[in-house]
């Protein structure tokens, strides 16, 4: 598993970097500002949690399932935390509406962020030192 957290985190991280570089000279003037913040904070969230991929690699070998749980839930809330307002931030250039079903999909991953603490939170309690 430690390998498959390293590769997936290693994946995101790319992607962040190439999104933030994006949104930082390809979006500017294009956007409002609202929504350049809007990605900016999409973002974010989604360097924090590819660090915090890279930090559960570390507990890989107790073979936890709540190490799993995790891994899972980091993930999933990037592509839907991160993606939903990345979206959300570019959807005029696009001239698309998807507000409507798009929107709730970002507290969804969010919670999926919260599952991946707590996951990570119990591992730690249980792992031996």
């Amino acid at each position: 598993m430690n390998k498959q957290i390293i590769l997936t985190a290693s994946f995101l991280g790319l992607v962040a970097v190439i999104l933030g570089a994006f949104g930082a000279h390809g979006l500017e003037g294009k956007i409002s500002e609202y929504h350049l913040e809007t990605w900016k904070t999409a973002n974010q969230y989604h360097f924090y949690h590819t660090l915090a991929l890279l930090f559960l690699s570390t507990f890989s070998r107790a073979k936890s399932p709540s190490i799993r749980v995790s891994f899972i839930a980091f993930t999933v809330g990037i592509l839907f935390f991160s993606g939903s307002l990345y979206i959300l931030s570019v959807r005029s250039l696009f001239d698309i509406e998807i507000a409507s079903w798009l929107g709730p999909i970002t507290p969804i991953g969010g919670l999926f962020f919260m599952t991946g603490w707590i996951g990570l939170f119990v591992a730690a309690i249980r792992h031996r030192a």
